[in-house]
């Protein structure tokens, strides 16, 4: 069966006559169309449309499980459900839906279509939603590129019922990540997904980029109408699903793959145990990529999730933008400096000046015989450390004796 064009070519990137299983080669109109009708009647991350589509054309395909044929291991009962989805439908509708909203579909081929990224084999993925095969198509909205945005690239996902904490942390992460000319990755729910997404935009230099569990044109949750538009004027939204579809839990878990394969390393702000953040964090580790974990307070039911994934080796301790940096740009290109703590004058001196400023007391002034008893050195020794020491404000003169200053106590 072919799909007779027109009017709606200008919707997708322009295509070419080369054949849709070639994935060095753009796919051809009928192709396009063929791939989006798959998405609409069967759910992504289809092993067997997957190996479907790597010997044969997406028409094919698609005539096939239209017509109720056998395809892989898709049992009847699925191939019926299948075939009663894709009964009277028209993809141009969903590409007339597109057009509207200013969307265009992606495929295997493309120029903005990030091959690299996007190509695993599915029998490695592990995980709440097992052996999940790559996307073979994707529904795209904003003027960005993907391809250049996946780039450089890094996802910041975290839990929805996010603390004040968790929020200004992953603002803080986001709109440094952004500065640094970092594409942020996240899923556009509440929480520490919406607070990456406007810290990037409030930083107005990478682009982001929301993966949705909805249609492109769905804004999700109905709260981030208004975001979601913002970033897909900026930067770009995306999806595997056709336009007018809602979010199911299901959804949400595959979606997560997408998140995790877009973007070069993945962090997590904060996650119950029991956070669908794991679940993108278990994708980037299947996929070989690094992660990364912020910690919180112990106490924190929010963080267990986070503390989890550091104490069992999975991800690296994250905890400034340096860091994360380091992972995610060229080696040695952002080498963060060793934390450690404010140097004090009393770290620089000879060993022994430190003992006998440490006999030095802090209240009342005492004589240089006392002194030199309690530092166990000669009185000679004590009047010729002292002087210095009164120079450089750490020991004072009082009454005949000597007592350190505030500065010599360390405080």
């Amino acid at each position: 069966m072919s799909f007779p064009f027109a009017p709606h070519v200008s919707a997708m990137s322009p295509g070419a006559s080369a054949s849709p299983s070639d994935a060095s080669a753009e796919a051809s109109d009928d192709e396009r169309l063929a791939r989006l009708a798959l998405a609409r009647i069967i759910e992504p991350g289809s092993i067997a449309v997957h190996g479907a589509l790597a010997s044969q054309p997406a028409t094919a395909v698609w005539e096939r499980l239209r017509a109720g044929a056998p395809l892989g291991q898709l049992g009847q009962q699925a191939l019926d459900g299948i075939a009663g989805r894709a009964d009277g439908y028209d993809p141009r509708r969903d590409l007339d839906r597109l057009q509207q909203v200013g969307a265009r579909v992606l495929c295997p081929g493309d120029a903005e279509w990030p091959a690299v990224s996007l190509a695993w084999d599915p029998l490695v993925m592990e995980g709440d939603v097992k052996q999940m095969a790559p996307p073979w198509v994707l529904f795209v909205r904003g003027p960005a590129d993907l391809a250049d945005l996946c780039s450089r690239s890094v996802a910041v996902v975290g839990a929805r019922a996010a603390t004040a904490y968790g929020t200004h942390v992953a603002s803080q992460l986001c709109f440094g990540l952004s500065e640094a000319g970092v594409t942020v990755v996240s899923g556009g729910a509440y929480g520490i997904d919406a607070a990456a997404h406007r810290a990037a935009l409030d930083a107005q230099a990478a682009p982001t980029v929301a993966v949705l569990a909805s249609g492109v044109d769905v804004a999700y949750p109905r709260a981030h109408e208004r975001l979601l538009a913002q970033v897909a004027e900026q930067g770009l939204l995306v999806s595997e699903v056709p336009p007018g579809s809602s979010p199911t839990r299901v959804r949400f878990l595959v979606r997560n793959r997408i998140i995790a394969a877009l973007s070069g390393a993945t962090v997590v702000v904060e996650a119950a145990l029991r956070s669908g953040s794991l679940s993108t964090a278990g994708r980037a580790i299947n996929l070989g990529k690094p992660v990364l974990a912020v910690p919180g307070p112990v106490t924190s039911a929010q963080s267990a999730g986070c503390h989890e994934l550091i104490r069992s080796g999975k991800a690296v301790l994250a905890t400034q933008l340096s860091e994360v940096l380091e992972l995610t740009g060229a080696i040695g290109e952002h080498l963060p400096e060793s934390m450690r703590g404010p140097v004090h004058p009393r770290d620089k001196l000879p060993e022994i000046v430190r003992r006998v400023l440490d006999a030095v007391p802090v209240r009342v002034p005492v004589g240089v015989a006392r002194i030199a008893r309690t530092a166990g050195v000669s009185a000679l020794v004590v009047q010729q450390v002292l002087p210095p020491l009164l120079v450089a404000g750490l020991v004072e003169q009082r009454d005949g004796g000597w007592r350190l200053t505030t500065l010599g106590a360390g405080r």
